[in-house]
């Protein structure tokens, strides 16, 4: 499983390539053999997952009753616009016209990388994102990462 780290700054080329930058290219998973999938994320952001590690997510995804309506909308926006791609012999991928329209990408992206994908976003929405930082982050990581030891806490009590 991969486990990337970090923020790069990056450019769109006129034609919507972007150079992988050597930091990320490091940290790849020779298993992937430098294939891509792209697809949708949360918060008007892409998401670009390793196809090794696509791989794996779509077999979960795969797992779902689809004759549960709710799991057929999930299965659906998921693959949406879902496209393999392939670091090219200079180190670009070329990113679908139809995803980067979606995510309102102009010529600066940052890739945000962490655990198993890399997130592509405009750089301006990825800076708007992130100037919205909640007003107390100490809560929200109480709240998020100490979840499980509220009911051990209130069990001690």
């Amino acid at each position: 499983m991969s486990n990337f780290i970090g923020e790069f700054d990056c450019k769109l080329d006129p034609k919507g390539r972007l150079m992988m930058p050597s930091g990320l290219r490091k940290q790849l998973d020779p298993a992937a053999q430098e294939k891509f999938v792209i697809n949708r994320g949360f918060e008007k952001c892409l998401v670009l997952y390793p196809k090794n590690e696509w791989d794996g997510i779509s077999a979960e995804v795969n797992k779902l009753n689809q004759f549960v309506r709710k799991n057929r909308e999930f299965i659906r926006y998921f693959y949406r616009g879902a496209t393999e791609l392939l670091l090219d012999n200079t180190g670009r991928l070329l990113l679908p016209k139809r995803l980067t329209e979606y995510a309102d990408m102009n010529k600066e992206i940052v890739l945000f990388a962490y655990s198993n994908r890399i997130e592509v976003w405009d750089k301006k929405t990825y800076e708007n994102l992130l100037t919205d930082e909640p007003d107390d982050f100490a809560r929200l990581a109480e709240e998020v990462m100490g979840g499980s030891n509220k009911q051990h806490d209130a069990d001690v009590s």
